[in-house]
């Protein structure tokens, strides 16, 4: 049985060429979905922007990720949100961050696209409650929501699995090479999307689409397990 979660490819290029040949190259690869990184552009603009996401027409996630949560994004938050809104009509998915000021994440909601609320922490992993506290948040915002947290020991990432195993429309990675397993074990909890690398690493941890498929689409856990007495 093939899993039902999508592997997303994120796309981090300064210019609108290499934005194009990189997405296509992934497309042949067998990505599901392009989370389009719009902060690594260099001097992006609503254009371009639009260009881009025509020219691909693919199921695509747009981000505009802030500094604080990982991204590369210089412009003012009114500038950030304004590329996110010129290509709302055109894509899956907008991504946007829960600390971002809710009035902008309602002036994105109305344009009828669907939402990822996201939260990251490149420090820590908080405790489970609160993970639980912040995806609750996130849904009441949103149609998904993703928190990506960073593991100091093992027992870390099982907290990340515990999050998908007790809350629905929700992506939870445990980032780094201590955590790259979650980013698989997603499908097992039904997480509507999980991430791996076509050429741009974004995120530490992330596996290659290739070795992401093979791994997705293995009976890893067997449905009906006996053991002997």
């Amino acid at each position: 049985m093939y899993s039902q979660t999508k592997i997303a490819i994120p796309i981090a290029q300064k210019d609108k060429d290499s934005v194009i040949e990189i997405a296509k190259d992934c497309i042949r690869k067998g990505a599901d979905i392009l989370e389009f990184r719009i902060d690594a552009m260099e001097n992006p603009n609503r254009q371009t922007i639009v260009e881009i996401v025509k020219k691909l027409d693919f199921p695509l996630i747009a981000t505009c990720r802030i500094k604080e949560e990982g991204g590369s994004f210089e412009g003012s938050e009114e500038d950030r949100v304004d590329l996110l809104l010129a290509c709302a009509p055109y894509v899956e998915y907008i991504d946007i961050e829960l600390q971002t000021n809710d009035e902008y994440i309602e002036k994105i909601k109305s344009t009828g696209v669907k939402t990822i609320i996201s939260y990251h922490d490149f420090e820590k992993t908080p405790e489970l409650s609160d993970l639980i506290y912040i995806v609750n948040k996130e849904k009441s915002l949103g149609d998904i929501a993703k928190v990506a947290v960073t593991p100091e020991k093992l027992e870390d990432t099982l907290v990340v699995l515990a999050v998908l195993s007790r809350c629905d429309n929700t992506i939870a990675i445990s980032m780094g090479e201590l955590g790259s397993y979650t980013r698989v074990m997603a499908s097992k909890f039904n997480s509507p999307i999980t991430f791996a690398v076509g050429r741009d690493v974004t995120a530490p941890g992330q596996l290659d689409i290739e070795t992401m498929k093979m791994l997705l689409n293995m009976n890893l856990i067997e449905d009906n397990l006996e053991l002997d007495n």
